[in-house]
């Protein structure tokens, strides 16, 4: 069960909430560095890579060598054979029975050798050997214990057992420790050096160099995102390549005297680099768009996302700013996009807060500088994109700057058409993209050319789960449906009670907007539920409809309360179902009253929706108060007109809800044939011939209406 949802500009049609990308991407080079090289000549990083090999192989000759040695070494040490024994074999078994000759502690190691009379006598046993090696927890504590165990057997002080301190210095152990820690430091030296290809002690001049994207020109054709391959966006393009042109060639516009848009030098008055500012929602194309530029213009093209500029030291961003312009004055003639622009251009009115904060300020400061000081034999096109344009610095949008905006918004129908058969291409499909390309820019209003691309893509996904060989409608449909609405719930049904009333619900949504004029044409009606949009819902068709009068928003109101009105007048009772039905049909009415001015009552004014969200509004309680009741009166004559049209058809009603209960979903021609067809002429807007028909049983989801909670 779902209500209408409404969005009153000339790009209202659905409100998507998608994150792909285009799948279309540009071969570029990886990452470069500001500064390409190090400062040290080839031959030189050669010569010290060579060293520091032959280096690393000799400590680690070394560190065997001395390794072996050192065993050998303990080994001779040692040639005389001893025995370990514990803290009470010594005591009761040695020291008590007077077998103890001398004691030899070395204070660096914790063992004491025990050197026992010859010819000792130990577990009623003669001793094999000579010496005997215990373990001692603390030797600075060895001497005293001893005594108290020699006073507790009885033995008189003075008459105990010699304690001889040795202090051997391990030198070999000591020389391996020093080689080790001295290889370790020369592989770390040769992999940072290899690594990071700095001097020692240019840290931070590496990190102050900008890491942006080299594409350099193509020298072959083919390769990279062209123009051509960009679907849609017309208006954008020619504007685009005007640019690109310019760049090319530019004696023909000064011969012509003709000045391109472009930043401008305060100092000599004189044009002198292009700047260009891409706006629009998120998947529409911006950096499809730059990357096709990257290709076209044949001039080096360096690429930087927004959040690339900001590090948590300070003056990095500002830093990588003076850099990146550098390099590009280097490569002039040469391009300049920034990806994200958002990520630094932000406000500084609203970004004073914090550390993270000033570090942006300083870095859009820097960024503005580079802008007014570039000289006049450079030219530079600074390309940046955003879909974020409201918070962008005015500074960044003055004349002078970023003064040519190009809007890149979402496709309209015929666009939606031409990215289809772009991305059907990409596909193998069971016939020609054009055949299939014109019903699913119908369905899917308000989609972006990442949404677009995706579809495609869950399409040829859902072919190979299924192990096809050819991507078919079927295989299409259910990409929309997936896109739109999730998976299908099948494993989870409702109980008769609960889908009877989804089925009268949405039967009424489907009849009212059948019977009224100003409501667009249903295309089909299901109350499959599904993992995004819940219980039931409903999909139409829409026209690239830029005004609305006051008839067809009430009766766009009227076919959103038609799914609680149906359940009151069949079961004399109502459910939950109808929330996001209530909130669409208020936004509605409130939007006539404070904003478009269709109140008689409250007259002809407009309030901004953001500065209505503000703790001071601008308008009195007393034109509050009223713009509430003008509200609930709308809304009071939507229900009345809406149940009256619902009691003259409740057969029609009853019909559609069986025939839902029955068979799940419902077509335009199976509505027709149901109850016959819409007293105001069809509204069909495009003819779905073989493709809507080659799935009978497929489910789709809304792409404007809300589910049920």
């Amino acid at each position: 069960m779902c209500s209408s949802k409404f969005s009153f500009s000339p790009r209202f049609n659905s409100i998507r909430y998608f994150n792909t990308t285009c799948s279309n991407s540009n071969k570029q080079s990886p990452k470069k560095s500001g500064v390409e090289n190090s400062g040290k000549k080839p031959d030189e990083n050669e010569d010290m890579k060579s060293v520091l090999t032959k280096l690393s192989m000799w400590l680690m000759v070394v560190y065997v060598t001395l390794i072996a040695l050192k065993y050998q070494m303990e080994a001779y040490s040692n040639s005389e054979p001893s025995a370990s024994v514990s803290w009470n074999e010594f005591v009761y078994d040695m020291l008590n029975k007077g077998e103890v000759e001398a004691i030899i502690v070395n204070p660096t190691i914790e063992h004491v050798i025990i050197v026992v009379h010859d010819g000792a006598i130990i577990k009623g046993k003669r001793s094999l050997y000579k010496r005997y090696d215990m373990a001692v927890p603390s030797i600075e504590n060895f001497e005293e214990k001893l005594r108290k165990v020699e006073k507790n057997l009885g033995i008189k002080a003075g008459q105990g057992v010699q304690v001889i301190y040795e202090r051997k210095i391990e030198y070999i152990a000591s020389i391996i420790r020093l080689v080790f820690v001295a290889l370790i430091a020369a592989v770390a030296f040769s992999f940072v050096r290899k690594r990071f290809s700095f001097k020692p002690f240019e840290i931070i001049s590496q990190m102050k160099q900008a890491k942006f994207t080299l594409v350099e020109p193509l020298m072959e054709k083919g390769k990279g995102v062209r123009f051509k391959d960009v679907a849609g966006l017309k208006e954008a393009k020619i504007e685009v390549m005007e640019f690109v042109d310019y760049l090319k060639k530019p004696e023909r516009y000064k011969l012509l005297g003709a000045k391109i848009p472009q930043g401008k030098c305060n100092k000599t008055n004189t044009y002198i680099f292009i700047c260009v500012l891409l706006l629009g929602p998120p998947g529409c194309g911006k950096t499809l768009l730059a990357k096709a530029v990257a290709t076209e213009a044949s001039v080096p093209f360096l690429s930087m996302n927004g959040s690339e500029f900001i590090e948590v030291f300070g003056g990095l961003g500002a830093a990588r700013v003076r850099d990146l312009f550098k390099e590009a004055k280097k490569r002039a003639p040469s391009i300049i996009y920034i990806d994200e622009i958002d990520a630094i251009g932000k406000n500084r009115s609203e970004s004073s807060f914090g550390i993270g904060d000033r570090e942006s300020e300083r870095t859009l400061n820097q960024l503005l500088v580079e802008m007014d000081g570039m000289i006049a034999k450079e030219n530079v096109i600074i390309l940046a994109s955003t879909n974020r344009a409201d918070v962008l610095d005015k500074a960044l949008l003055r004349p002078g700057r970023f003064d040519r905006h190009i809007l890149i918004d979402l496709p309209t129908l015929e666009e939606r058409q031409q990215i289809f058969e772009t991305h059907l291409k990409q596909i193998s499909l069971e016939d020609k993209p054009s055949k299939y390309s014109r019903y699913l820019a119908f369905l899917t209003p308000g989609f972006s050319g990442a949404d677009i691309a995706n579809v495609c893509n869950e399409a040829a996904l859902h072919a190979a789960r299924d192990k096809k060989k050819q991507v078919d409608s079927n295989d299409l449909t259910y990409a929309i449906d997936r896109t739109i609405g999730g998976l299908a719930k099948r494993n989870n049904p409702l109980t008769p009670s609960t889908k009877r009333i989804v089925a009268y619900h949405e039967a009424g949504h489907a009849l009212v907007g059948w019977l009224m004029e100003h409501t667009d044409a249903l295309l089909k009606v299901t109350i499959v539920p599904r993992t995004n949009l819940k219980l039931g819902f409903a999909q139409y068709t829409q026209s690239d409809q830029k005004l609305y009068s006051k008839e067809q928003l009430f009766e766009r109101m009227c076919m959103t309360l038609g799914g609680r009105v149906a359940e009151y007048v069949t079961f004399d009772k109502i459910s939950t179902g109808a929330e996001n039905d209530l909130k669409a049909v208020t936004k509605t009415a409130y939007l006539q009253v404070r904003q478009f001015g269709m109140s008689p009552a409250v007259g002809l004014v407009s309030f901004d929706e953001e500065r209505i969200d503000t703790k001071k509004k601008p308008y009195s309680k007393k034109l509050a108060n009223l713009m509430d009741a003008e509200v609930r009166r709308i809304i009071g004559e939507a229900y009345e007109q809406t149940q009256q049209l619902l009691l003259d058809n409740k057969d029609k009603l009853d019909i559609l809800a069986e025939a839902l209960l029955k068979r799940e979903t419902l077509f335009y021609d199976d509505v027709e044939k149901l109850i016959g067809p819409p007293p105001y002429g069809k509204k069909r807007l495009v003819e779905p011939s073989e493709f809507e028909n080659s799935d009978p049983a497929r489910e789709s989801p809304s792409v404007e209406r809300e589910p049920v909670e």
